[in-house]
């Protein structure tokens, strides 16, 4: 369900996840605003003000724009695993995966930036296996580390398409994060694209999928993906290699 807010002819779709920093930091802002405007100018010049106000009020734009939970056209195509969140391919690379997956999987990793939509999706039609929540420390999301040392969220997945892969999708908190957010539960069912969850203000997210099961990795590093929409794996019998795929566009 989605609150959509207009503010001067613009709509803003944004996300019940936000709950409720999507109210009280706007509305705080918009009261200092006001006391602002109408107590600064007995002391200070006025252009002085406008300035503040007009920064402000930029900030304020982009706490409801973080928010924002955009509509999204999912490919019906069941023979691809789609990115789990918007951002920035950082990494791939084949690791060893030996909690749920078994063996060698391929590690993809996604960094949010604070200007990207942080919504999760399902990376495909699945299952939820189990969900493994981890403490532990707050490194920038930009650091390959992070996906191993900081506070992180775990969903184990199973396709319930052919082939029945077991995926990780993890939810990592980055040095600027707040709260990891998941509304999936073990034992339901997602479809491709469904939402469950969100990471506030900077982030990384990370697939993990089995190698040798006929996946092909479709995207390179410094690629822009949308969750929901970009396919990352394509199946139809080419198989992720066992060691890096791909090289950087930059």
């Amino acid at each position: 369900m989605l609150l959509v807010v207009t503010y001067r002819r613009m709509k803003i779709p944004l996300t019940k996840y936000g709950w409720p920093q999507v109210v009280v930091y706007p509305a705080g802002l918009l009261v200092f605003m006001v006391v602002l405007w109408f107590g600064a100018h007995q002391t200070t010049p006025i252009w002085i003000v406008q300035y503040v106000e007009i920064a402000l009020g930029v900030v304020l734009l982009w706490i409801l724009s973080f928010f924002r939970d955009p509509d999204r056209d999912v490919p019906q195509d069941k023979n691809i695993v789609l990115a789990p969140a918007d951002g920035t391919v950082t990494d791939i690379e084949t690791v060893e995966e030996n909690e749920f997956i078994d063996g060698k999987a391929l590690r993809i990793g996604i960094f949010l930036s604070i200007f990207d939509v942080h919504i999760n999706r399902a990376p495909c039609k699945c299952k939820v296996e189990k969900i493994t929540y981890r403490q532990g420390q707050y490194l920038d999301a930009r650091n390959l580390e992070s996906g191993r040392v900081n506070e992180s969220n775990d969903l184990w997945l199973t396709r319930t398409s052919p082939p029945m892969d077991r995926l990780i999708v993890r939810q990592i908190r980055g040095a600027m994060a707040r709260r990891i957010v998941c509304r999936a539960a073990e034992g339901r069912e997602l479809v491709s694209g469904e939402r469950f969850g969100m990471i506030k203000f900077g982030s990384r997210t990370e697939l993990y999928v089995p190698v040798g099961n006929g996946g092909e990795c479709v995207v390179k590093i410094g690629g822009k993906v949308k969750a929901g929409v970009t396919p990352i794996i394509r199946y139809g019998g080419v198989k992720c290699p066992d060691s890096h795929p791909v090289e950087s566009d930059k």
